[in-house]
């Protein structure tokens, strides 16, 4: 009896030291060290996301700053700034991590999407919008920034233009 006492705690202990907290908005989550990566390698791989798993990848960025766009591919403010967001991100590839979030939408238009604007940075996949809907936004494109610590530090609800994009990464790195 007692061995099953000491088994089921020690299980306890080890859930418990693996789990996530999600955070709200602002904060992100708290993700275990020794998680598998989430960051896609390929642009083009869309791997579906939940607001869980988003929150876990930021949580893994952190040390860097992160540049998310929320954005569909039928959207017509995402079609105006994704010149920029491409054009932008080039030049601040190697300062910090550009992470799309494509919502709403199905991968085959998403895909010609990324490679029309040539958007060189990885990109996840939310069906049914709950990362954007999960931080709180209310429709598309949504631009926010991420400092090292992993504070929210910039959000904008619309298309963003290249110099304010520009400006507010300067801040954070």
């Amino acid at each position: 009896m007692k061995r099953w006492l000491v088994l089921a705690v020690a299980a306890a202990l080890l859930l418990a030291s693996c789990a996530e907290r999600v955070e709200p908005r602002r904060g992100g989550t708290v993700a275990s060290p020794t998680a598998a990566p989430l960051l896609p390698r390929n642009r083009l791989d869309l791997p579906e996301f939940d607001l869980v798993r988003f929150q876990s990848l930021l949580a893994q960025l952190r040390g860097r700053p992160v540049v998310v766009n929320i954005w569909a591919a039928w959207c017509p403010p995402c079609r105006v700034e994704a010149p920029g967001l491409g054009t932008v991100a080039r030049e601040f590839q190697d300062e910090l991590q550009f992470l799309g979030v494509d919502i709403l939408d199905n991968r085959e238009d998403a895909r010609a999407f990324i490679l029309e604007f040539d958007w060189p940075y990885p990109h996840v996949f939310d069906p049914d919008g709950e990362i954007r809907d999960g931080l709180g936004y209310i429709g598309q494109p949504v631009t926010i920034i991420y400092d090292r610590e992993g504070r929210l530090v910039f959000e904008w609800e619309g298309a963003v233009t290249e110099d304010m994009l520009r400006r507010e990464i300067r801040k954070v790195t």
